[in-house]
């Protein structure tokens, strides 16, 4: 029984994005890999043809779709085996800081061209000393006049070297609180002081473009501040949940095609006795529990989702289920390359390449360890 509520629409716009995939994305991943970065043009073509910010409202050339729309986009993107066009990132992760926390001047001037693919986004929050713990940044924001100047650097940024513009997290220096110090900033590409690094070599996601950001007497215009003065903290917490959701989602993704190709794999590769290796016992009670853990994994993301899109807190419940799930992927990964033997050790294996992507994906939007801090917290620990 399906949880999620897709109704026809839904369905249709899923097949609709599939064969643009098959068309656009997949018979080109291969060179964006080689090439550690995906063409503004990919971003582009996602956005003429509907795929980027679904839920943004007509007015700013959106489709004005429920959450749904961004789920279904976020599974099928993960089906490409790779990370380098990583929509979920810039169209439900960055994007809808500018929807939740901008003026209308700063919704104009932006959302049009990030529905269209014209712009593309990212957020800087990780820096060389400062991760999950966001108080402890050291990017500064000094106030002068009409205008704010930013120094400091970020790192481990996705979209780094695309990216039209970032919304840049830092500290106001002459504030002692640092959870009441932090401000968000729109810094757009080209504005003076504000340099990119070169793209980061990782152990995987090679097609995307992750870079050093450095901002050295960056001056933006004072209007370029996202929310009020000294509420970044609180709109970086606003926000995580739908982050960690996203990340959640991806990471169920592809631990159910995971699953699907071992099983395929495993009907089709035979022993040397002629049998499949599905008939293996072994295999078998393996790909079994690895089923098991992921369908139920999936009913407790799809009731995490339910309630974020009835506007319920589900900080807790996100924090789980991306904890669960990203945790939960590297696992899966890691046994479909024990199961189907010498095949993982060829680079042409779609497993291989995912077992590295997925490595970091504890990591993003809050270690794990910070999500079990968070469910710690609510339990009164």
């Amino acid at each position: 029984m399906e949880l999620l509520p897709f109704t026809k629409a839904h369905n249709e716009f899923r097949e609709r994005l599939q064969r643009f995939l098959a068309r656009e994305v997949i018979p080109h991943v291969e060179q964006w890999e080689a090439d550690h970065i995906v063409p503004r043009s990919a971003w582009k073509k996602m956005g003429e043809a509907g795929f980027l910010c679904t839920w943004a409202a007509p007015a700013y050339g959106g489709m004005g779709g429920d959450f749904l729309y961004s789920v279904i986009v976020a599974e099928e993107m993960l089906k490409t085996h790779h990370s380098g066009l990583i929509t979920p990132l810039h169209s439900d992760i960055v994007v809808p800081y500018i929807e939740s926390f901008g003026t209308e001047e700063q919704k104009n001037q932006y959302l049009p061209g990030c529905v269209s693919g014209d712009l593309i986004a990212a957020v800087a929050m990780t820096e060389p000393d400062a991760g999950s713990d966001l108080a402890s940044m050291s990017t500064i924001a000094v106030e002068e006049g009409e205008e704010i100047v930013l120094n400091g650097s970020k790192t481990f940024i996705s979209n780094g070297i695309n990216c039209s513009f970032v919304i840049v997290a830092a500290k106001d220096p002459t504030v002692e609180n640092p959870h009441q110090a932090i401000g968000l900033y729109i810094v757009e590409d080209g504005t003076p002081g504000f340099k990119k690094g070169q793209k980061l070599e990782k152990l995987g996601l090679h097609s995307q473009d992750t870079a050093e950001l450095f901002f050295s007497d960056c001056r933006i215009p004072a209007q370029n501040r996202l929310g009020e003065k000294g509420a970044g903290f609180l709109l970086l917490v606003q926000k995580l949940q739908q982050e960690r959701l996203m990340c959640a989602i991806m990471a169920q993704s592809v631990a159910e095609w995971v699953l699907n190709w071992t099983v395929e794999r495993c009907k089709s590769r035979t022993l040397a006795n002629g049998k499949p290796l599905s008939k293996l016992q072994a295999n078998q009670f393996a790909l079994a529990e690895m089923a098991t853990e992921i369908r139920m994994s999936r009913r407790f993301l799809d009731s995490v989702i339910m309630n974020h899109m009835q506007g319920e807190d589900t900080i807790v419940e996100s924090s789980m289920s991306k904890y669960w799930t990203s945790d939960m992927v590297k696992r899966i990964t890691g046994r479909a390359m024990d199961i189907v033997g010498e095949d993982a050790a060829r680079e042409n294996c779609p497993v291989v390449r995912l077992f590295r992507d997925v490595q970091v994906m504890s990591i993003f939007a809050g270690t794990n360890e910070i999500m079990k801090g968070i469910i710690a917290k609510q339990m009164g620990l």
